[in-house]
């Protein structure tokens, strides 16, 4: 099953789901991801998950456009913004929303990286653990619509 791991700016939840899944789960999975509004990969996001030996460094921030000629059977939006425009994609089967707090937004007031990295580590740890339960949790999200 090929699974497209969809949010803004394809820089941080997106990018840990897709390192979690091609680590947990090749077997099962092939994983991707993009964004509506792709930046750059986020280097906090690399750095947490490289602290559980998951490299996403060479992982880069793509737009959902950039997927257009994949065959996807799976999309899941990680972000509230990628499940508002609901992104469709030729040929997809289903679309699921996971919605994942966002790292920078909730480490926007820290005064340091040391300070930041919890917020990054606790959304890694819960994209982990959905990785881990596909594909039964996908009988329990919501589909976008």
């Amino acid at each position: 099953m090929r699974i497209a791991f969809l949010c803004t700016g394809n820089s941080c939840r997106s990018q840990m789901a897709e390192g979690w899944a091609r680590s947990l789960r090749a077997d099962r999975f092939d994983a991707l991801s993009a964004g509506t509004k792709p930046t750059t990969v986020n280097p906090l996001a690399v750095r947490v998950m490289a602290e559980v030996g998951v490299d996403i460094s060479a992982q880069r921030s793509k737009h959902i456009a950039d997927l257009a000629a994949e065959s996807i059977d799976l999309v899941v939006t990680v972000c509230n913004a990628a499940r508002e425009s609901c992104p469709i994609l030729p040929g997809v089967h289903r679309t699921v929303h996971r919605v994942f707090d966002d790292p920078p937004h909730l480490a926007a007031s820290a005064s340091s990286e040391e300070e930041a990295l919890p917020h990054y580590r606790r959304v890694r740890d819960e994209i982990r653990a959905f990785i881990l339960s596909l594909p039964d949790a996908l009988n329990h999200e919501k589909e976008c619509t």
